[in-house]
């Protein structure tokens, strides 16, 4: 029997030097949080529910044996069942985990990827930006004397796109994207109605991955905060003028390396929240999640005021290792799983 040859796809894409980077910094990361009295916890990569946002795919699984056939969830961040943890009285948490997205396929992005996610009991998002950014000392990245730069959302889109992303209509947007040449499929540029299947939270993200992100590769380290309130997810809302969602993305040469919020605990606000997704993803025609009661439940009993922030590890590992593409830092990318 002949046996078929796969050339060198059995071998690790990530070289042994990032191999050990990897190792140590996992290492470092979890002497950060000892020192910081921080636990550690482990929750399922398989769930009932998944994350109803419709701009997050989730993984579909089958499980057939006892109890009967059942339709689960690989998780697309830990999230969820953190939160869980939370309101039963866990304290400060962090996990180290795996988490799976059904999306693209890039530079930037696998299917299959690493998380360090953690929360923060009694911090908001500011007092968070800054623990993050002793992590990011802790780990070499930043000398003891340097900071990260902080931008609002509104200043960053005025700064490098000449846009108030608050106020603007969706032809000052469509405007944007002509003039900086961005090319939208089979779009009409020319549309401003918007029946184009844009809405303005989708035009921004265009202006912020093709004009500003580009932008951002010279500067180390920026954090990005009070974004759109359509934008929340689930971080909470302050009331002002315009009114902005507690949350921080943090860039690193112009990667998006983290995403954080001052979490929303609210059930009734959250569960209105999956329930405007689900219509969405309903007008998208993309594939029904349903709602994690679980989640909901928690958030019932009590989920103590607190902010919380997820950090791509495979993204930190290529800035720590000077590398330009996920392959180079994963062992196995999915064309080799």
């Amino acid at each position: 029997m002949s046996v078929e040859q796969t050339d060198d796809l059995w071998r690790p894409s990530a070289d042994l030097a990032v191999m050990r980077c990897r190792a140590e910094t996992l290492n470092k990361i979890r002497l950060f949080f000892k020192d910081r009295q921080v636990l550690e916890v482990d929750t399922p990569a398989l769930s009932h529910a998944g994350n109803p946002d419709s701009y997050i795919e989730s993984f579909v699984c089958q499980y057939e044996g006892p109890g009967g056939s059942k339709q689960l969830y690989l998780q697309t961040s830990p999230e969820f069942a953190m939160k869980r943890l939370l309101a039963s009285g866990s304290g400060p948490i962090y996990q180290i985990c795996k988490a799976f997205r059904n999306e693209e396929l890039s530079r930037l992005h696998n299917p299959e990827f690493t998380m360090l996610e953690w929360y923060r009991p009694e911090f908001d998002h500011h007092k968070l930006m800054l623990e993050v950014e002793d992590l990011l000392k802790h780990l070499g990245l930043l000398s003891e004397d340097q900071f990260v730069l902080k931008m609002t959302y509104q200043a960053l889109f005025e700064r490098y796109a000449n846009v108030d992303p608050h106020c603007a209509e969706l032809s000052k947007l469509w405007a944007c994207i002509h003039e900086h040449k961005i090319n939208l499929g089979n779009q009409n540029i020319s549309d401003n109605d918007g029946l184009t299947g844009f809405d303005k939270d989708a035009l921004l993200n265009v202006i912020l991955t093709h004009v500003i992100e580009p932008e951002l590769s010279q500067i180390p380290f920026v954090f990005v905060y009070d974004f759109p309130s359509s934008q929340a997810s689930l971080a909470k809302i302050r009331p002002s003028s315009p009114s902005v969602a507690e949350r921080f993305e943090l860039y690193g040469r112009g990667v998006e390396l983290a995403n954080g919020f001052n979490e929303l605990t609210d059930k009734v606000e959250q569960h209105d929240r999956f329930v405007q997704d689900q219509l969405i993803r309903k007008q998208k025609q993309q594939q029904e999640i349903e709602i994690d009661q679980y989640l909901i439940d928690a958030l019932s009993e009590g989920l103590p005021d607190c902010a919380g922030v997820a950090i791509g590890l495979d993204r930190l590992i290529m800035l720590l290792s000077d590398k330009q593409t996920l392959k180079e830092v994963i062992a196995f990318p999915i064309e080799r799983a």
